[in-house]
C-alpha cells in the first residue's frame, strides 16, 4: 500500500507559518510545552491513581464509593490521554526527546500502545483526515457509518441511539484486540519502519506491557480488595466507558460533522494537484468550544483541533493565541474555518450527521 501526503504549498500556508513563526519569535516563545504542561501530568494522574490507591489500600471500601472512584479514575484517564500522551506522542510536549519518551509511556501506563497509536493518528489520520480507507479514525467497526463513501447498512438507520455506546467501549477495544489486530496490519502495510521498529521486537514489547498493565489493574485489586470478581468487572467496565465516551466525543466531533468535508483515495490524490496541506486540513476539521478555558485546559487543547492539525509539532498551550492568527488569516485568504461555540452543540450537530448517514 502506498502513503502519499498532500505537500503542495501555497499563499495561505506561507502567510500562515509566517505570521505563526513570527509570533513565537516575537514573545520568545518555544513551540514545546513549558511549566503549565509540566502542571498538569501530577495532577492528571493524581485524579487516575489517587482513587485507585485509596482503594487499594482499603480507605475507600464501599461498593457505591468505589464505582464513583472508578469513574473518576476514566476521568483522569482521558486527562491523561488529552492532556499528557498525546503531545509526547507528538514530540511537543517538550523540546528533549527523552521527555517526550517518558511521557508518551503513559499510554502504555493506560493500557495502549504508543506505537500503534502514533501510526494510526500521527501518521494516517494527520496526513489523510477524512479520507475514505486512509483514516482510521472514520474507520470504525461496521455497526457504525462515519463517511458517506462508507457502504451503507440496514442498522445504520438506527446508529444515531447507538454510537454513543461504541464510543464508550473505544478504550476496552484497545486493551483487548485491537493493539493485536493493528500492529499486525501496520507490519502488513510497511508502516512500522516508520517507527523504527519491527514486528517482533513491537510484539514483545506490546505482550509485556499488556500483562503489566493488568497486573497493576486487575490481579492486585482481586487479590488486595474484599470483591467479587464481578464487582472488579463492572469498575473496570466503568473506567474505560467513561474514558472511551469523552475521548470518542472530543475527537468526533472535530472531523465528523455536517460541515467537514470526506474524501475518497481518488478525489484526494485529485485534489493533490490543486489545494494545499493547510486548505486540506481546514475543510476537514472543526473547532468548538474556545471560550472556555477549563474545558480547553483539560482537554489539552483539542477544542482548538484546527490549530492541532495545522500545527501538530506545536504544544497545545499555545493554540488559543494560535487560534486568532488562524482565523484571520484564512479569512483573508477566503477559507472555511469551522466551529462550534459550545460543546454540547456540537456534539448535536454531529449526532445529526450520524442521523443523516444512517438514512442516506
Amino acid at each position: 500500500m502506498q502513503y502519499i501526503k498532500l505537500t503542495k504549498s501555497d499563499a495561505f500556508s506561507k502567510k500562515l507559518s509566517q505570521r505563526v513563526d513570527e509570533y513565537l519569535k516575537t514573545n520568545n516563545l518555544k513551540k514545546y510545552g513549558n511549566w503549565r504542561i509540566l502542571l498538569k501530568v501530577p495532577l492528571m494522574f493524581s485524579v487516575y491513581l489517587l482513587p485507585y490507591f485509596l482503594m487499594i489500600f482499603g480507605v475507600i471500601d464501599n461498593a457505591w464509593a468505589m464505582l464513583l472512584f472508578t469513574g473518576i479514575m476514566g476521568i483522569g484517564m482521558a486527562g491523561i490521554g488529552l492532556s499528557i500522551m498525546h503531545d509526547a506522542n507528538h514530540g511537543s510536549f517538550s523540546r528533549y526527546k527523552w521527555v517526550n519518551s517518558a511521557m508518551s509511556f503513559s499510554m502504555e501506563i493506560l493500557g495502549g500502545n504508543s506505537t500503534n497509536w502514533r501510526i494510526q493518528h500521527n501518521v494516517l489520520h494527520h496526513s489523510f483526515t477524512n479520507v475514505h480507507d486512509m483514516d482510521e479514525d472514520i474507520a470504525p467497526v461496521g455497526v457504525l457509518r462515519f463517511s458517506p463513501n462508507e457502504p451503507r447498512k440496514k442498522m445504520h438507520r438506527f446508529q444515531v441511539f447507538y454510537a454513543w455506546f461504541f464510543y464508550g467501549l473505544m478504550t476496552l477495544s484497545w486493551m483487548t484486540n485491537k493493539d493485536f489486530m493493528q500492529l499486525v496490519r501496520y507490519h502488513k502495510n510497511g508502516l512500522l519502519k516508520s517507527q523504527n521498529t519491527s514486528l517482533g521486537k513491537s510484539l514483545s514489547y506490546l505482550i509485556v506491557s499488556k500483562i503489566a498493565y493488568y497486573v497493576y489493574i486487575a490481579l492486585i485489586p482481586m487479590l488486595v480488595m474484599d470483591i467479587a470478581w464481578w464487582q472488579w468487572l463492572i469498575g473496570f467496565f466503568t473506567m474505560h466507558f467513561v474514558c472511551g465516551s469523552i475521548l470518542a466525543f472530543v475527537f468526533q466531533i472535530a472531523h465528523v460533522m455536517p460541515e467537514t468535508e470526506f474524501l475518497t483515495k481518488e478525489t484526494y490524490d485529485d485534489k493533490n494537484e490543486e489545494i494545499s496541506w493547510a486548505k486540506h486540513q481546514m475543510m476537514t476539521t472543526a473547532n468548538f468550544s474556545r471560550w472556555n478555558p477549563a474545558f480547553t485546559w483539560y482537554v489539552g487543547g483539542l477544542n482548538y483541533q484546527i490549530e492541532h492539525h495545522l500545527f501538530p509539532d506545536i504544544s497545545h498551550i499555545h493554540y488559543p493565541k494560535i487560534s486568532r492568527i488562524v482565523r484571520k488569516t484564512a479569512q483573508e485568504f477566503g477559507v472555511t474555518y469551522h466551529y462550534h461555540r459550545t460543546f454540547g452543540g456540537a456534539i448535536i450537530q454531529h449526532l445529526r450527521l450520524l442521523h443523516q448517514l444512517g438514512k442516506a
